[in-house]
């Protein structure tokens, strides 16, 4: 049997309901350790609690610790499991999708009831995450994420709902495999990788939602604080209201990057209209679109380039990357 280690951080799948007043809050004791039984059907598991966080706090500073810790242990295992809090999961499996460069299976998963809830998927999630984790098509195929019977990549998967137990899906991508009773099952893959090592993170990148009326006093204030990067999440293929356009120019002109993302979930952002904020605008003053990502993926991914990178050119290859 595959030797697999289970790295807690927290969230949900490691917290109780209160059945008195319906509250769910975090235990002495991470309560799927006394199931753990149910594990060794599948490898020899091995466990470390590394966080007891709900993930509204994990930060890419713990994201990099568990990067490292991952990296750490991979020599000594097949494949790494980590059970994390649902609300940031598919931060932190695009973080360590980017920064560790590895063929074995790395799997994140979670639970939207916790073990004690009537429904609970907690059990159900970590053990399909296991069957994943040991099966040898999982291998090769970045960080990828399990639950309610479908896997996902890090770089598509993200959270729908606030509380369906099927919130996370990859929109216009679908999951690249299912998980059945008798099998793993893969009918997609991924067709190319890009690492960048990186052994901190220092800089400041701020993340905006634009929306209609919108003007430039928000970015102006984001400037007075001498960002290392913005990102922007614009209206359709790309396109914001023109009275934000000088205050971006200035921060181009200042060497500050700006990346713009598209706040629809379908779609990627593209240099179509030529009018004021037009994305084909933007483009020639120097904003860089980033291929596909939703906006707090691309705000991880200009984190880790900003550890590399300076250059207009150098980044914008970055994000072009798929």
């Amino acid at each position: 049997m595959k030797k697999i280690l289970l790295i807690h951080t927290g969230g949900t799948i490691s917290m109780l309901e209160d059945k008195n007043t319906g509250e769910v809050t975090t235990t002495n004791k991470h309560p799927l350790t006394e199931l753990s039984y149910h594990l060794k059907a599948y490898a020899h598991v091995d466990e470390k609690v590394l966080f007891s966080l709900p993930s509204p706090h994990i930060t890419p500073d713990h994201m990099l610790q568990l990067a490292k810790e991952t990296e750490k242990n991979l020599q000594h295992y097949e494949g790494i499991v980590i059970t994390h809090g649902t609300d940031t999961l598919e931060e932190t499996a695009y973080f360590l999708d980017l920064v560790i460069e590895t063929g074995k299976p790395i799997i994140l998963t979670g639970a939207m009831r916790s073990s004690n809830e009537i429904g609970s998927d907690a059990l159900y999630n970590l053990i399909s995450s296991l069957r994943v984790a040991v099966e040898k098509e999982a291998e090769n195929k970045g960080v990828l994420v399990v639950m309610n019977d479908e896997i996902h990549t890090a770089k598509n998967v993200t959270k729908t709902s606030t509380s369906n137990v099927a919130t996370f899906q990859s929109p216009q991508y679908g999951p690249i495999g299912i998980v059945t009773k008798e099998a793993i099952l893969f009918h997609h893959t991924v067709l190319s990788r890009y690492t960048y090592p990186v052994k901190s993170i220092s800089k400041t990148v701020y993340l905006l939602k634009a929306y209609a009326g919108m003007d430039a006093s928000i970015i102006q204030a984001i400037s007075k604080n001498d960002p290392d990067g913005l990102v922007i999440e614009a209206l359709g293929q790309g396109n914001l209201p023109k009275e934000v356009i000088g205050t971006l120019q200035e921060m181009i002109r200042s060497d500050i990057p700006v990346i713009i993302v598209s706040r629809c979930y379908q779609g990627i952002v593209q240099p179509t209209y030529s009018y004021e904020g037009g994305g084909s605008d933007l483009q020639r003053m120097g904003l860089i679109f980033a291929n596909g990502l939703n906006g707090p993926k691309a705000r991880l991914k200009l984190l880790i380039a900003l550890e590399m990178e300076k250059d207009f050119t150098s980044l914008k290859r970055i994000f072009e990357e798929h």
